[in-house]
């Protein structure tokens, strides 16, 4: 069998690390040709020392001579700088690339990625949401898969897989036998709480999820639904579903990672442990299903598993994020802008939990609408929602 060459983006956090372990679990499959960092530089060389890629990336420039002298006596090629990032995309040895890095930082790698044939597993959801219809019609081009990781995602991919016609990128694919996605939710760390009771909530609060375990700014997104309201957005342009026909339900156990119902009334789910190993894997294996050493889920542990409707009047940001994709244009991307600028000021103590919404909604409302924006007009965008948020 060819064993895929995986380039892995934002390999010091979560996602980067948890696919790491797929990886070692299957080096007669996969093996590591690039690993790009942000600012980790420790981390990022004893994953070089362990997998020893052709080149590694740092995003921090002052880390470069430390990374360097590190990797040195192993041969292998340093890179320093969010561009080098990027141009590393251009590498025709890679086979298929976890875009994992954080926020909007991952939309220009993902692209050059993309303008380079290479397979995208994507679990930076930002890249979707921000230019959702440029991605897309890139893949098309391009004849690129976009494979998604997000257990929400990869549980609805699993769940259309097979059904009318064969899953391509370059179509809407699916959307004749579809009545709706149920996108589940866990509910975070507040659920349940009113708005009284979020008012002086702290940091340690809100990174305190009861299921998964997430970067800071992925659990706090969690924590004011958010999260939920980018999967709504990134579902309509990785499913071609609008929006209107994507359904959030909170579902506490975190067992249904999410489901597809049919117009026949029939609904296929995907469900497993809450691990984003097992969607991580998938990506890497597709169309193969491969062994796996994860716990299986025993449903003799789970007796009870429950829906229920999302508060959208307490936890606003899901509301706030239907309204951004239904009048489109830049909106989604101001309103991802918005979110990373009020989640730093929240991590930082400048402003409270519920003030998160509060700033996202009003730079949405100061920001000026362009209908059909190019790739520069979103560029723009996010730069002049961060001057603006400061």
């Amino acid at each position: 069998m060819n064993v895929k060459r995986i380039a892995i983006l934002g390999s010091t956090g979560s996602i980067g690390t948890q696919a790491l372990n797929v990886v070692r679990r299957h080096r007669d499959r996969f093996a590591v040709e690039v690993l790009c960092a942000g600012s980790n530089a420790d981390l990022l060389i004893e994953q070089a020392c362990e997998f020893e890629p052709n080149a590694v990336a740092i995003g921090d420039e002052s880390q470069y001579l430390k990374v360097k002298e590190a990797l040195e006596p192993l041969m292998i090629k340093v890179f320093a700088g969010q561009e080098s990032i990027a141009d590393l995309m251009e590498m025709d040895t890679i086979d298929i690339v976890l875009a994992s890095i954080v926020g909007y930082a991952g939309l220009k790698p993902t692209l050059r990625a993309i303008e380079n044939g290479h397979a995208i597993a994507l679990a930076n959801k930002e890249t979707m949401v921000v230019a959702g219809a440029i991605v897309t019609e890139a893949a098309a081009r391009n004849g690129v898969p976009i494979l998604p990781v997000d257990s929400e995602h990869s549980a609805i991919f699993q769940s259309l897989v097979g059904e009318q016609g064969e899953w391509n990128a370059s179509e809407e694919r699916f959307v004749s036998a579809v009545d709706k996605i149920l996108l589940t939710a866990s509910g975070g760390p507040f659920r349940g709480r009113t708005r009284e009771e979020l008012s002086n909530v702290s940091l340690a609060d809100a990174l305190k999820h009861p299921n998964w375990n997430m970067g800071r700014k992925v659990t706090i997104d969690s924590a004011t639904l958010m999260n939920k309201g980018l999967e709504v957005i990134e579902a309509r342009w990785l499913f071609g579903i609008p929006a209107e026909r994507i359904e959030v339900l909170v579902h506490p156990q975190s067992v249904v990672h999410s489901m597809v119902q049919y117009k026949d009334g029939s609904i296929k789910a995907q469900l497993g442990v809450p691990t984003m190993e097992t969607p991580i894997q998938y990506a890497f294996s597709f169309p193969e299903r491969i062994e796996s050493h994860l716990p299986r889920l025993d449903f003799a542990n789970y007796p009870t598993l429950t829906f229920e409707r999302p508060d959208t009047s307490t936890f606003r940001c899901l509301d706030i994020a239907y309204r951004a994709i239904a009048r489109g244009g830049n909106m989604p991307c101001a309103m991802n802008a918005a979110n990373e600028v009020a989640v730093s000021r929240f991590i930082a103590g400048e402003i409270g939990f519920l003030d998160i919404a509060d700033l996202v909604e009003r730079t949405m409302q100061d920001t000026p609408f362009i209908e059909n924006p190019t790739l520069q007009d979103l560029i723009d965008t996010n730069n002049q929602v961060n001057r603006m948020g400061k």
